[in-house]
């Protein structure tokens, strides 16, 4: 299935009504009414053997008669009908069909009929597509949409018409609004994708209940959300709400993990949903997160200021020299400062007189301002002349300004002259800061998909080790492995544990003890009791041989008393760590049905409650991921930032949280991973216990992860003609300073041959799109070699496939003074290679007719070459599977 086929539904040039009716109530009639009054200018053709035209139309008695393949059918009749009816448009070459409802009994049958013909389905059970901007309403709405810059995509008839009502009395348009139901074939990625490409659409929602394939999801997101801003509402947060909305929907923090990592915007209900609506149909980017609140009462700004704080939002703080200004400005009853009350008597020129100000300042990068009913600044006047300032004034567009008009009737002008003006408005003081925030945290992910990271120091993974060790304990049928089992896998990827030994009784306990040094701790070895804690079967600070004899003998009675049938396997024994000043943590890894491996970080010595104790993040993490996690956890109050004597050493916890996603990421078995505690203490970290449970594991190793990682199957060691040693590897977002590097050292001629225009520097944002890429749609090898002691990138050949992985468009850079060691040609090879042996059926390409020597190396390697003189380039095609291949 492919972005060709959502042409033909999304863009149909004919529409066939299967089922056409000329009855009111029937579904076959509110379609062709809505595809004639919506002004859709090709072919409607009903079919229908009852009547002789539907709605003035011409009908045709079945889909054989049709006098054209139509593009888009859309079958209103009986459920039972849907796969003779399919079966018959694939035969008269259709190649998109809405489908109004099927029993779930239908759906795979169905899904086998539409793969077979080829056909795009959308639904069953969807409430059909609008597109204002092409005068189409493919839908079953009562309610007509105007055209607009937002596109809404729903898994809800509910929602969908729930928004539409509301986008009706609000007059907001849409470009796309389009209603998934239950998603059999098209589900939100493909409609990313395409909506990521459309020009009439700057915004897009989302409202979701499940996903077929998340990896998938975030990939597509990932992709669309670098160019356009997506929001998303998720419902079915509780297990009892999934089971309502029959969906296996996945952990509600993974949900939000997953958002966060693409650089999407949850919000939380349909209250903000509206809300957000609202944001996105006026937002201009966020320059900084620093709110400034002017109100004409102390309450409403108050409720703001509280709604701010509570959502972990920052007052801006107001500079002497500005205070001074204000305060000189404005009445002496006003007291200068943020929030500022300019009183309950505040004239329109009181609200003017301090936003002049505010606006030529650089303490703040938004502005909340609102107003109370009051007679002394009638609502609309006092909008009007707001209105009028931010026009005039230079720094109108740079600064993000909001609006609160309490009340109802008296503000409902005012709030339409907002909406008019492009300045976003809002009902309450608690609903304007959330839509605030909103921009933060959209600003925040998406800040957080650009940011660098660095590489950790002293990173060390001996993947062959784990494995080996994993095996081992498997083919023993060992499936949960205690601290001292697990301790040699962890070592493996730098890991420390605290050392232990095993005793079999109390006996050796004592020798144990006396070896090693008091105090120790004891610690029950059972694979039948996961809480050891039911049983006190964990006794700390033993200081004496009689002490740890006590506690070992009164450690297998109680067992023995309470959990007869339990296996014994004896007891753990370790030296007892200095927990003085110390933090416990806790590091959790399990196994989520939708997003695969998650990695949980919360606090030591818990009732474990994942929802409401830990963040979640998914891996791969790199170390600005991790830290970003340790920062939400700390800001979220999920972990402390500083024990009683130290600050948490943030660095330092990245590192074990990259280590942690290292060793889940490189080992399918695991399936679940439980540090407890981990112990915090200064610079120092010891994993003091931990549970590893694993299970066999066949199959693609990349595929349960939610996000491909880095692949490392790619690098390849290589020497060029000179004799040099150079890595050919996959890019990595750490390499964004290297890459800066190599460019400096490409000629402005060659930059221009690759490039088509003359680029004087690159940004932080176009190399973050360079390195910072999704291996499962775009793929950039560099050549790296040691110089010097350091690494340098020397060239790099790239390949950014289309959403349907047919075509690939590839470009080869080799840093200028390096030409003729054949370093292009060995990139170029590579990348053949890689994007033949990832499905792909052509590379494509382009050059200037000036570029000899690329025109020479893709024609000694097999592309065809087009010479387009009167555009000035040069076309190169390789198809990269024969007959056979393409077939399969």
């Amino acid at each position: 299935m492919s972005q060709r086929g959502l042409e033909a539904l999304l863009k149909p040039k004919s529409i066939a009504v299967i089922g056409a009716s000329t009855r009111p109530e029937r579904a076959g009639y509110l379609m062709m009414r809505n595809l004639l009054a919506g002004g859709f200018s090709g072919p409607v053709l009903p079919v229908t053997p009852k009547y002789q035209a539907v709605c003035g139309v011409l009908a045709w008695p079945d889909i054989p008669s049709l006098p054209l393949s139509p593009d888009l059918a859309i079958i209103c009749t009986h459920a039972k009908r849907n796969l003779e009816l399919l079966t018959a448009l694939g035969e008269r070459g259709c190649k998109a069909c809405i489908i109004l409802s099927a029993p779930i009994d239908q759906l795979t049958e169905l899904k086998a009929c539409a793969s077979r013909w080829q056909i795009r389905l959308l639904g069953p059970n969807s409430l059909g597509l609008l597109a204002p901007w092409q005068g189409l309403n493919a839908s079953f709405s009562p309610v007509p949409i105007t055209a607009g810059k937002l596109a809404f995509i729903s898994q809800s008839a509910a929602v969908s018409n729930t928004i539409l009502d509301w986008a009706q009395q609000r007059q907001l348009g849409f470009s796309w609004f389009i209603a998934l139901g239950d998603s059999l074939d098209i589900d939100a990625d493909d409609l990313l994708d395409f909506l990521a490409r459309d020009g009439k659409t700057s915004a897009i929602l989302l409202y979701l209940e499940h996903l077929s394939d998340a990896r998938r999801f975030v990939s597509a997101a990932r992709s669309a959300s670098r160019n356009k801003p997506i929001l998303v509402i998720k419902s079915g947060r509780s297990p009892h709400a999934q089971q309502l909305l029959k969906t296996n929907g996945g952990m509600d923090a993974a949900w939000d993990a997953a958002i966060q990592r693409a650089g999407l915007l949850r919000v939380q209900d349909t209250h903000e949903l509206f809300s957000a609506v609202e944001t996105l149909s006026h937002m201009r980017p966020l320059r900084g997160e620093r709110l400034m609140i002017i109100s004409n009462g102390a309450a409403p700004a108050a409720l703001a200021l509280d709604a701010l704080y509570a959502r972990n939002g920052k007052l801006a703080t107001l500079s002497e020299p500005l205070l001074t200004e204000l305060a000189a400005l404005l009445p002496e009853s006003v007291t200068p400062g943020n929030p500022l009350d300019l009183k309950d008597d505040a004239t329109p020129e009181h609200y003017l007189q301090a936003l002049s100000l505010l606006l030529n300042s650089h303490d703040l990068d938004a502005i909340l301002i609102i107003h109370a009913p009051s007679a002394v600044a009638p609502p609309t006047l006092t909008a009007q002349k707001i209105i009028g300032l931010v026009k005039e004034h230079v720094r109108g567009k740079q600064l993000t300004l909001l609006t609160n008009w309490c009340g109802e009737y008296s503000s409902l002008e005012a709030r339409r002259l907002f909406n008019d003006g492009g300045i976003p408005t809002y009902r309450t003081p608690e609903g304007t800061v959330t839509a605030f925030m909103h921009m933060v945290e959209y600003r925040r992910n998406q800040k957080q998909l650009r940011e660098t990271p660095a590489l950790p120091a002293n990173l060390t993974a001996n993947t062959a080790d784990a494995h080996r060790l994993i095996q081992q304990a498997l083919k023993e049928g060992a499936s949960s492995l205690d601290t001292h089992e697990v301790q040699p896998i962890l070592q493996a990827y730098g890991l420390n544990t605290l050392p232990t030994w095993i005793a079999s009784d109390s006996a050796e306990a004592v020798h144990i003890a006396g070896q090693i040094g008091y105090p120790v701790a004891l610690k029950l070895r059972s694979p039948d009791i996961p809480h050891k804690s039911e049983v006190q079967g964990v006794m700390l600070y033993l200081r004496t041989p009689n002490e740890v004899q006590q506690a070992a003998n009164a450690i297998i009675d109680r067992v023995k008393l309470a959990w007869p049938q339990a296996r014994i396997h004896g007891l753990l024994v370790q030296s007892m760590a200095n927990r003085a000043g110390a933090q416990e943590l806790r590091i959790v890894v399990e196994q989520d049905p939708l997003f695969g491996p998650v990695i949980m970080l919360g606090e030591g010595g818990v009732t474990w409650h994942a929802d409401r104790q830990a963040v979640i993040a998914l891996p791969p993490l790199n170390m600005t991921l991790a830290r970003y996690l340790v920062i939400q956890a700390i800001k979220q109050g999920k972990i402390r930032g500083r024990s009683a004597l130290h600050p948490l050493d943030i660095v330092g916890l990245s590192q074990v949280l990259v280590q942690v996603s290292n060793l889940v990421v490189d080992c399918p078995e695991i399936v679940r991973l439980d540090i407890h505690p981990l112990l915090a203490s200064h610079n120092e970290f010891t994993l003091l216990d931990v549970t590893l449970q694993l299970a066999e594991f066949r199959g693609d190793a990349e595929a349960r992860l939610a996000i491909r990682p880095y692949p490392h199957e790619l690098e390849e060691a290589v020497q060029l003609k000179n004799g040099q040693q150079c890595l050919f590897r996959p890019i990595l977002p750490e390499d964004e300073p290297l890459l800066q590097q190599f460019i400096s050292q490409v000629t402005k001629e060659d930059l221009y041959y690759r490039y088509f225009s003359e680029i004087n520097e690159f940004t932080h944002d176009d190399l973050a799109n360079m390195t910072q890429i999704d291996y499962d749609r775009e793929m950039a090898i560099v050549a790296v070699r040691q110089h010097q002691g350091h690494d340098e990138i020397v060239g790099v050949t790239r390949a950014i496939s289309d959403a349907d992985n047919i075509d690939a468009e590839f470009s080869v850079l080799v840093r200028s003074d390096l030409k003729g060691l054949g370093l292009g040609r060995r990139l170029l090879e590579k990348m053949i290679i890689y994007t033949r042996q990832h499905g792909l059926l052509q590379l494509n390409g382009i050059t200037m007719p000036g570029n000899k020597g690329m025109i020479t190396l893709a024609r000694k390697l097999g592309f065809a070459i087009d010479v387009q003189l009167e555009d000035g380039i040069v076309g190169l095609s390789l198809q990269l599977q024969g007959v056979e291949d393409a077939a399969k």
